[in-house]
């Protein structure tokens, strides 16, 4: 298992091809966008994560990542394309059925196929079937493909780090499989490597995501409790948070992210009628932003043209990421509404993300420049930066901080 072919070069897929790169294996890498392939070929990233941009430099050029559009025979096929949902949150695997058929002529007997990719339970096992239609002759007289889940586990970052100290789960379509997928793993993980079957390996992910989600709607709808009667929701937990047994995690604007926004309506769609509570949750989450818009129009309706500062457009702090990310959806909204003029922040990026771009009455800018033409500040994202802000300067403005930051 020398020869390593990773699909899908992103925020998971780079950082694990220029590890296993490091480590002195072969890796294949194939993105379907030629952006991402050109960039990488020159040495470069285009995401961004602390040391990345050195290990992938380092790898490409020692001739140990080689990055192309298109597959090449490998000893391993690692799958880590997007698992979004559709309309009425069905998840979309697509992307995963796509990947599957790209690497099917390139299959050897023996090979190791592993879905890294946050999926819903029996993803792992259609692959297993798409496969059996796609290379029937690997199957004959007995198994000869080995294919297993081994679900990402890691905090942007962080990522470097934690591909090798978390612990991972693997779960094979058969204890072959699993095997195998455990002593691949076992060349560059430090942390514990745990066995199970393929579903179970499913949905032991998107339980991770869902307790953390189910727990920030508790926050959360504390928020609207606390908003509702005139308490100071920030206040109030810390003060429950004194009980010995009791950690109420902070509220926000909402929940973004590729993993905590998205993975518990795959439970959904799994168990619609059981799913109760999470579902209840994810309801909870996904109506904050709109809240906190109301929050600000109720604010704005005391100017006749109101400037809006917008302080971060990431899904958590200090990151760039932007996917299912609440501050974006807010500052949408608040454009549709025509709520004000709307001076965006986000220290991350260079521009705005093009779901932004068209919007009217908004303008990308730096922080001392929103701070100081705004009339109302709205802090979605706890970035560092925003952390140092003078607060005496913030006297003179309505403030509404999200994060509480603040307080």
């Amino acid at each position: 298992m020398n020869k390593v072919c990773v699909i899908g070069l992103g925020y998971v897929g780079l950082p694990t091809a220029s590890l296993l790169a490091s480590k002195g294996l072969t890796v294949h890498g194939v993105d379907s966008n030629p952006q991402i392939v050109n960039t990488i070929q020159s040495g470069k990233v285009h995401i961004v994560e602390p040391e990345l941009d050195i290990l992938v430099k380092s790898a490409v050029n020692s001739g140990n990542l080689v990055v192309d559009l298109e597959p090449a025979p490998s000893d391993v096929f690692i799958l880590a394309v997007p698992t979004p949902f559709q309309a009425s949150h069905i998840p979309d695997i697509s992307y995963v059925e796509a990947a599957t058929h790209a690497i099917a002529p390139y299959l050897q007997p023996q090979n190791l196929v592993i879905l890294e990719s946050t999926s819903p339970v029996g993803t792992t096992e259609q692959i297993y079937q798409w496969l059996k239609q796609l290379r029937p002759e690997l199957w004959e007289g007995e198994a000869l493909l080995h294919i297993a889940h081994c679900p990402e586990r890691v905090l942007p970052g962080q990522i470097l780090k934690e591909l090798v100290t978390n612990d991972r789960i693997i779960g094979g379509i058969d204890p072959a499989s699993t095997q195998q997928a455990a002593m691949f793993y076992s060349r560059f993980v430090s942390g514990e490597i745990i066995c199970t079957d393929a579903n179970t390996a499913e949905l032991a992910k998107l339980t991770e995501n869902s307790f953390r989600d189910v727990n920030i709607a508790f926050a959360n709808e504390l928020s609207f409790i606390c908003d509702h009667l005139n308490i100071n929701v920030w206040e109030m937990i810390k003060l429950a948070n004194r009980h010995p047994r009791v950690d109420i995690l902070q509220p926000g604007p909402g929940v973004g992210g590729h993993c905590i926004a998205v993975d518990p309506w795959f439970i959904v769609a799994s168990a619609p009628k059981q799913a109760r509570l999470i579902r209840m949750a994810r309801e909870v989450n996904d109506s904050k932003p709109s809240h906190v818009v109301q929050r600000i129009q109720e604010k704005a309706d005391r100017f006749k043209a109101p400037v809006i500062a917008c302080l971060g457009l990431s899904y958590k702090a200090n990151i760039d990421d932007v996917r299912e990310s609440p501050a974006i959806s807010i500052v949408q909204e608040l454009s549709q509404n025509q709520i004000g003029e709307l001076l965006v922040v986000e220290p991350h990026l260079d521009t705005l993300p093009p779901s932004l771009e068209v919007l009217p009455n908004l303008q990308f800018t730096n922080l001392v420049t929103a701070l100081e033409k705004s009339d109302i500040i709205v802090l979605l994202v706890d970035h560092r930066i925003f952390k140092g802000v003078d607060q005496d300067s913030l006297k003179e403005k309505i403030v509404i901080d999200t994060r509480g930051i603040w307080r």
